[in-house]
């Protein structure tokens, strides 16, 4: 496989798989707004300059304002630099780190971490004094020889949440508890797992609603019907919607053949994903790819 079919990461990602997270000041490592090993990891930043920052199928433009972004490891996102200087910080976690504590619950279910969310948000001078605050002190916990150092820690990351959703409320995700919420809410996440594809040489397992219902162990029938109770939305839909989503992005953020693109995705032939991205999108891979180029 040639290098360009992955994506460059940290050094600091090595350190990060080691003890599950990892906060640093950006200036004190040149690759921070780099795309590192996303399935690994959550990323919250603090940052003061001009970039880009691509979000799935979406761009966000700051021009030189301090913005907070939250980083999905489910989510595909790269982050272009424009200004010569970059400042901020950078908070790298697991989800099996969060998970220690009681109110992790709040990671999967903050609409600042979903697909559709606000990964993105413009902060006032006021609030990054705040904000600043928090992630020197997650620094200078995590250079201490506190032995509970890690519960305090994961209380500033829960503390930053709670702060980011304050300025943007959430759109109301309801959490049912029945049977048919809950098989909904566990296809949903099988689904989210299977992306981003990191490379070309680890090609989409699921593509079916089928394929789905037999790795949650129901009948397909079942799972329909409850995806499109709970949602409104067939089991199928869900599926084709991430997979666009999935290949505007490596059609976006990658130089990947569309062959290799189309075969990353689970189709045999490229043909077929060529017509399946037209039905959804009104145009072909390849003019899509020119028209964002």
């Amino acid at each position: 496989m040639n290098a360009t079919s992955r994506r460059s990461v940290s050094e600091f990602n090595n350190e990060l798989k080691l003890k599950g997270f990892n906060v640093f000041r950006i200036e004190d490592d040149s690759s921070s707004t780099k795309i590192y090993s996303r399935k690994d990891f959550y990323k919250i930043c603090l940052t003061t300059g001009q970039s880009v920052i691509h979000y799935s199928d979406k761009s966000f433009k700051t021009d030189g304002e301090t913005v907070l972004f939250f980083g999905n490891p489910h989510v595909p996102y790269s982050w272009e630099t424009l200004s010569n200087k970059y400042v901020g910080y950078t908070c790298l976690f697991s989800e099996e780190f969060l998970m220690l504590s009681d109110r992790s619950e709040m990671l999967q279910q903050s609409p600042l971490f979903k697909l559709d969310g606000t990964p993105v948000l413009r902060i006032s001078n006021e609030q990054r004094v705040f904000l600043n605050s928090m992630f020197e002190n997650m620094i200078r916990e995590q250079q201490s020889d506190y032995s509970q150092k890690d519960d305090v820690i994961r209380n500033y990351i829960n503390l930053i949440m709670h702060e980011a959703q304050k300025l943007e409320p959430s759109k109301n995700f309801q959490q049912n508890q029945d049977a048919l919420s809950r098989l909904t809410n566990v296809f949903l996440e099988l689904l989210e797992r299977q992306f981003p594809i990191e490379g070309i040489d680890q090609p989409l397992k699921l593509r079916t609603a089928k394929d789905y219902a037999n790795n949650l162990a129901v009948h397909v029938n079942y799972l329909n019907r409850a995806v499109k109770k709970v949602t409104g939305y067939p089991t199928t839909s869900h599926i084709n919607n991430r997979i666009i989503n999935e290949s505007k992005a490596l059609l976006l953020h990658t130089d990947w053949s569309i062959n290799d693109i189309a075969y990353s995705l689970g189709f045999d032939y490229p043909t077929y994903f060529n017509n399946f991205f037209k039905k959804a999108t009104g145009t072909n891979p390849g003019s899509f790819r020119k028209s964002i180029a």
